[in-house]
């Protein structure tokens, strides 16, 4: 057996992880489920390429939670690791000056742990102590554990493990024992694992008998391995895309369209962003895109990494590019971000000018759903103005529908006041305002609606922008 102590510059590191990565511990499961799921999938690679002979077998990630002995257990067949690799990965953590690197970071759990490749000491956030018992896939390779109590000293010892692969056994503390609540667990798994490449079982599948539920043979696998934005857009239905919608969000109407992104260069980018129903009220609406890092769960808060007007939008956007453990600071500064966030306006313009020009009924149908969204779009974003200005619509009294362009063009002959200004009259209320429209009809004048929760500030807008107009209450 060794003993020793990890290669740390401050016997400080454990309360420090336990301290200030408090406030967002349940992103241990994200990371312990993670590095399982690269172990397989570096063990894939190595098969394909014929590096690794043996047979691969069935691969998937098992998280067990048994509550009478306090543990939560990640177990994979993956690459498993030899002693000397859980003494370079685990035992080295390579701190630098480690009292100025918490000073900087005491305030970003994530990126403490991002920035150190310290996902497995996530595990030391909720665990008072944590055993790794690991066996390598190279022949002849001798199955290890490794325990450590949250101090800096570890024990190292052979054991017995009949198949390659990685158990990491965590002892849970008494002041996280939520975790040990299958519930839970099966709720963070949903969250942060939900569409990773890998199949994550957790437990069996249970059904109905006698009375109570019981476990069947089948694996409760929790995750979609190859979501709708892993494919090839022309390998797609309609239909696919609107049954992911109802995965994602269960309770929601249909999406009036979507946009299938799909980047490799300047940076790698794919994704599926809807467009809802938009009810009244945009707040609800907000924070319904998920960003995801190689199908990995990274946030739901996605301001700065797209526009204001298109958190809006409801899907996924996966990155590899965006780092796993971020701060927001570091998202609104990130130029890999900006380029992302100006790529996707620029993809919804083109799609919302396409539908416009391939089907203009159709794009007429949807106005009413889609305008409170371009509207915004044009108060918030100039460059998104300029393109939207040749399909944004305005709607008369009639229903009837016409570009900015069109309508000027139609009522320049009979609403030009004397100084050579174009009047656009309109109305906020048909019903309200019904004797008034009628009366301005009667003299040959065009009455605009523009009952919409954004069309106030929209008229002050296009005032300034269009030469020489006036919008007039009618």
């Amino acid at each position: 057996m060794q003993k020793g102590n990890i290669g740390v510059t401050t016997e400080n590191i454990f309360p420090v992880i336990k301290k200030f990565l408090y406030s967002d511990h349940e992103i241990f499961i994200r990371e312990i489920v993670s590095n399982a799921v690269d172990a397989t999938q570096k063990l894939k690679t190595l098969a394909n390429k014929g590096d690794f002979k043996g047979e691969t077998g069935e691969l998937k990630v098992c998280v067990k939670v048994d509550k009478d002995n306090g543990t939560i257990t990640v177990s994979d067949r993956g690459l498993g690791m030899t002693e000397e690799e859980i003494d370079k990965y685990i035992n080295q953590i390579a701190f630098s000056g480690a009292n100025d690197f918490l000073d900087k970071y005491k305030d970003d759990a994530n990126a403490i742990i991002g920035h150190f490749g310290l996902g497995f000491y996530s595990s030391f956030m909720v665990s008072k102590k944590v055993e790794i018992v690991t066996k390598s896939y190279q022949e002849g390779a001798k199955a290890v554990k490794w325990s450590c109590d949250g101090s800096p000293s570890y024990e190292i010892e052979e054991t017995e493990k009949a198949d390659r692969g990685t158990d990491i056994i965590m002892y849970i503390d008494d002041d996280c024992k939520e975790f040990l609540e299958k519930n839970k667990i099966e709720e963070l798994l949903r969250k942060y694992c939900r569409f990773l490449p890998v199949p994550v079982a957790f437990g069996k599948k249970t059904e109905w008998k006698d009375g109570k539920q019981v476990d069947t043979e089948e694996d409760n696998v929790i995750n979609n391995t190859t979501p709708i934005w892993t494919k090839k857009p022309s390998d797609l239905k309609d239909e696919d895309y609107k049954e992911f919608y109802r995965e994602l969000y269960p309770m929601s109407d249909e999406p009036l369209f979507w946009i299938h992104l799909n980047v490799d260069y300047p940076f790698n980018l794919t994704g599926v962003l809807y467009f809802p129903k938009i009810k009244n009220n945009i707040e609800l609406q907000r924070n319904k895109i998920q960003l995801y890092c190689n199908q990995v769960y990274v946030t739901d808060s996605v301001e700065g990494i797209v526009p204001d007007f298109l958190t809006l939008l409801h899907g996924v956007i996966d990155s590899p590019d965006i780092p796993l453990n971020v701060s927001r600071s570091y998202l609104q500064s990130d130029s890999n971000v900006k380029k992302i966030s100006s790529y996707i306006t620029k993809k919804v313009s083109d799609r919302l000018q396409s539908l416009f020009k391939n089907d203009r009924k159709e794009f007429e149908q949807k106005w009413d759903d889609i305008k409170i969204f371009i509207n915004y779009g044009m108060l918030t974003q100039d460059d998104f103005y300029d393109k939207a200005k040749n399909f944004a619509l305005f709607k008369d009294c009639d229903g009837k529908y016409f570009t900015f362009e069109e309508y000027q063009q139609l009522i320049k002959d009979n609403q030009t006041d004397k100084d050579g200004n174009l009047i656009y009259l309109y109305a906020q209320n048909k019903e309200a305002q019904y004797s008034y429209i009628e009366a301005a009809k009667n003299k040959g004048y065009s009455v605009l609606l523009l009952d919409g929760q954004l069309d106030t500030p929209i008229v002050s807008m296009l005032e300034r922008k269009f030469e020489k107009s006036r919008f007039t209450r009618v």
